[in-house]
């Protein structure tokens, strides 16, 4: 049985932000204020980029605007349908210190200008990461025994109908960005 609250998303590389930002537009989406976060990515001990993510916990600690969150995810369906607990935090680098402790390991820093918006139970969030280009997710969050899958392919038929051009991606930002910093 799944406790707690799944995460499931979407993402896709934008060839065409103006595009985009318009048919989000028309739809009625009103995206918030450009936000910086800063991520620093965990991975269990012993864990690394060539055995799979199913089932494996992830840890991750974001910054945006003075504000700290704790997060883990679990990925259950594939990598974007995940178990996810998050909690805010007051110190940083006093929980980093906790999460090396409690077995993790350090991967990847993502870094991103993050602006959002809600539209039928989605939230949508248009995201500028350095290092990999500009993307959008779209995901919602679901209970119970919902299949992530299902939701994802409904998430996509939202993306699909925007009439944008969208490169769809199954990877995560920490895999996409550690990808772009590896030497050529």
């Amino acid at each position: 049985m799944i406790h707690g609250v799944r995460e499931i998303e979407v993402k896709y590389r934008v060839r065409d932000l103006p595009a985009l930002e318009e048919a989000l537009a028309r739809r009625g989406a009103v995206l918030s204020p450009p936000a910086r976060q800063d991520d620093q990515a965990y991975a269990e001990n012993g864990w690394t980029y060539e055995q799979s993510k199913l089932g494996v916990t992830f840890a991750r600690l974001r910054t945006q605007r003075d504000r700290h969150l704790f997060t883990i995810k679990r990925p259950l369906d594939n990598v974007m349908a995940c178990l996810e607990h998050e909690t805010e935090v007051a110190d940083r680098e006093q929980m980093h210190h906790a999460i090396v402790a409690m077995g993790f390991h350090p991967t990847v820093r993502i870094v991103k200008t993050r602006r959002t918006a809600t539209l039928g139970g989605m939230v949508i969030c248009v995201d500028e990461v350095e290092h990999a280009g500009v993307f959008v997710e779209i995901e919602r969050t679901v209970s119970g025994q919902e299949s992530g899958t299902a939701v994802q392919d409904e998430l996509d038929a939202f993306a699909r109908s925007l009439g944008v051009e969208l490169e769809r991606t199954r990877d995560t930002y920490d895999s996409l960005v550690r990808a772009a910093l590896a030497p050529a």
